[in-house]
């Protein structure tokens, strides 16, 4: 009588196998395509710029936790000073560095001034919403509100810090790699500079941050550099995709944007206001926007 069972069991079995082996030879494939790109694109110059634009980032985010090893917790209000100025920075990076250039690069090749504003507005969006899908789907826990979700508790605390951390590097090591994709250095120099000025503070506070919940100092110290490393992965990514297609330029620009904006409005400034220090985290915006402003227009 369990015969048929048997039987079902088994197909059951090979539809699993004939599943598997179908994922594995797509995996192989696309690591074959991947492997043929990767070389191709290693070759373009502005891959090798947005790696040392992304390595100097990391290398500032390195700079940055050092500090813990000498200061355990500083004033909520200095905490919130530096949220603020990494979220101006990311702002006036996000407009001068991304969002106007997207806009002069797909004039540029032929768009309208409604066409050009419509191209990088909805890139925009959808850079946003990719933040948002994966600040859903990643598993991950705020530095002050804690938890995302409940499910997440059969994780340690280390790998949702670390989840997070990496949710807010990867707009920037895109950004960095974007800027330097349509090969103009200078401009992709000006911004991943301002972005290593604003990875020192966040790398302070992100290790500060796991040295006050529980963390030792060199946990929290080692926690905070690797999350720099985000950085110049992202950086080649986002300029070897772009790179490969100039039509893609102002879609890469926009996206990078849009992912950075929402980080910014979703993550940084709510952080920087929870504990009542408006003001500080505020002008700490407006110093860090403006410095970014300057680098911007002054090198671009």
């Amino acid at each position: 009588m369990n015969f048929p069972f048997i039987v079902a069991g088994h197909r059951q079995k090979l539809w699993v196998w004939m599943i598997v082996l179908a994922v594995l030879g797509f995996v192989l494939l696309m690591v074959q395509w991947l492997g043929d790109w990767g070389r191709a694109a290693w070759n373009m110059p502005q891959v090798h710029d947005a790696l040392w634009g992304g390595s100097a980032a990391a290398l500032a985010t390195a700079a940055g936790t050092l500090p813990v090893l000498f200061w355990k917790q500083l004033p909520d209000r200095i905490m919130d000073t530096l949220f603020g100025f990494g979220a101006g920075v990311m702002l006036a990076a996000s407009a001068f560095s991304l969002i106007v250039p997207g806009i002069e690069f797909a004039q540029s090749q032929g768009a309208g001034a409604w066409g050009a504003a419509s191209i990088v507005g909805g890139s925009i969006i959808i850079g946003a919403a990719l933040l948002l899908a994966l600040e859903r789907w990643v598993p991950h826990e705020h530095f002050i509100k804690g938890m995302e979700r409940k499910n997440t508790l059969a994780l340690k605390r280390t790998w949702l810090f670390v989840f997070a951390i990496a949710l807010h590097n990867v707009p920037e090591g895109l950004a960095i790699g974007v800027g330097f994709a349509g090969g103009d250095v200078v401009r992709g120099g000006a911004l991943a500079t301002g972005i290593a000025i604003q990875d020192i503070p966040e790398g302070f506070v992100v290790a500060m941050a796991l040295a006050v919940v529980g963390y030792s100092r060199r946990t929290a110290i080692l926690i905070g550099m690797a999350s720099g490393l985000v950085e110049p992965a992202g950086a080649v990514l986002g300029a070897a995709i772009v790179g490969s297609s100039v039509a893609l330029l102002p879609w890469g620009l926009g996206v990078a944007a849009g992912a950075m904006l929402f980080v910014v409005s979703h993550e940084i400034i709510p952080e920087s206001h929870r504990k009542g220090h408006e003001v500080f985290a505020t002008s700490g915006l407006i110093i860090g926007f403006v410095l970014m402003m300057m680098l911007d227009t002054a090198l671009g």
